[in-house]
């Protein structure tokens, strides 16, 4: 019976684990699928999503529950922006915004990372670097289908006043959360 032991003790922190990874993803995928009216383009909360389960889970269950999503994705399962209307599973994920998902998978560890004990300012500037990776490679990829004069108007302008409100929701929410756990206490 004591062989046995190690593995019970661990089990439900893997399970814990595996729980916390999929209702990441699934909360990815609503974000991926809510679009609020915004100018100058519709806007989703799938960033939002993002960064803030990066910032509140670390750079291991971050990353873990945005390759989930991915994964879940790739399968062909609905769970992009824009699909099934716009295609599903590896024909969309090769598409356009196929380099913002990658931005997104790699911006996890970045935030999760730098925002692991900082406060809001900390966490503000944790996730404006994530943020920078998922531009970087979005734009880098995007160059494939937008010729590299309306890159910017594309790829970036339409998207970061948007982007930069989820951040400041996010750092909001994390910030208040840990207020009211505090009180808990």
């Amino acid at each position: 019976m004591a062989l046995f032991a190690p593995s019970l003790t661990r089990s439900p922190s893997l399970w814990r684990s595996v729980l916390i990874t999929l209702c990441g993803a699934a909360l990815i995928a609503i974000g991926a699928k809510v679009q609020i009216p915004f100018w100058p383009v519709p806007m989703t909360l799938h960033t939002l999503a993002v960064v803030l389960l990066a910032a509140a889970l670390g750079p291991r269950l971050g990353f873990a529950a945005m390759a989930t999503y991915l994964g879940a994705g790739a399968m062909g399962l609905p769970v992009f922006s824009g699909s099934p209307e716009r295609g599903i599973g590896l024909a969309y994920m090769v598409g356009p915004t196929g380099g913002y998902l990658l931005g997104y998978l790699l911006s996890t560890l970045v935030i999760g990372r730098l925002a692991h004990g900082r406060g809001p300012a900390g966490l503000v500037l944790a996730m404006l670097t994530g943020l920078a990776v998922v531009y970087a490679f979005g734009l880098a990829w995007l160059t494939l289908f937008v010729p590299a004069s309306g890159l910017i108007a594309a790829g970036f302008a339409p998207f970061i006043l948007g982007d930069l409100i989820k951040i400041a929701l996010a750092v909001a929410l994390i910030t208040g959360l840990g207020r009211m756990k505090g009180r808990a206490a």
